[in-house]
């Protein structure tokens, strides 16, 4: 393969997982039960939270929030991996290669910034339970959630934008079954 510079690359090959093509369909059929048990759980949890009005406090709020995050973060990668080891095919186009790039960033900052917030909900319960109630308002609530969403959305926003400018050569290879930031400069 000859590499040229191009500051305009089409696609990226991911080198995928080390698999022998004999074992590639019990791979597929055990990495796509363990990707619909993570969003169906995911699913599960925000639809309890939903039904019964017993789990309607911040923290399953929270929670909510989360497990739709990590059902995202799942949905970034997965379906594209299951793709390319279904069609033998290991190439991901230039905006796919970004707009993994983002999602990653971005659900991943989601995941720790809502993680975070659990954290101060526990914090503020366990250390000031009689004002708990008056500090954690539902309006408050929603205010730290929208927040994450906005930082996170910028946090990524930013890796992104930066990352668009970069230079590739043709026929980049990465050695993941996915795009990754780190990789992605690696190879520029």
């Amino acid at each position: 393969m000859r590499l040229e510079n191009q500051s305009s690359v089409s696609e990226f090959f991911l080198l995928g997982l080390p698999i022998r093509p004999e074992e590639k369909g019990l791979f597929f059929a055990l990495f796509l039960g363990m990707y619909l048990t993570t969003v169906l759980g995911n699913l599960l949890i925000i639809l309890l939270i939903w039904l019964d009005s017993h789990l309607h406090t911040p923290m399953y709020f929270f929670l909510s929030h989360l497990a739709f995050a990590d059902a995202s973060f799942s949905s970034v990668t997965v379906p594209k991996m299951l793709v390319n080891m279904h069609i033998q095919s290991q190439s991901i186009t230039y905006v796919g290669c970004i707009s993994q790039v983002y999602f990653i960033i971005f659900f991943g900052c989601l995941d720790s910034f809502l993680l975070t917030v659990m954290a101060y909900d526990r914090y503020v319960a366990i250390c000031h339970p009689l004002c708990y109630t008056t500090i954690m308002r539902d309006e408050f609530c929603i205010i730290l959630v929208i927040g994450t969403w906005f930082v996170s959305c910028a946090h990524a926003l930013f890796h992104t934008l930066l990352m668009v400018r970069l230079s590739f050569c043709a026929g980049t290879i990465i050695p993941h079954f996915f795009c990754d930031l780190i990789v992605v400069l690696k190879a520029s």
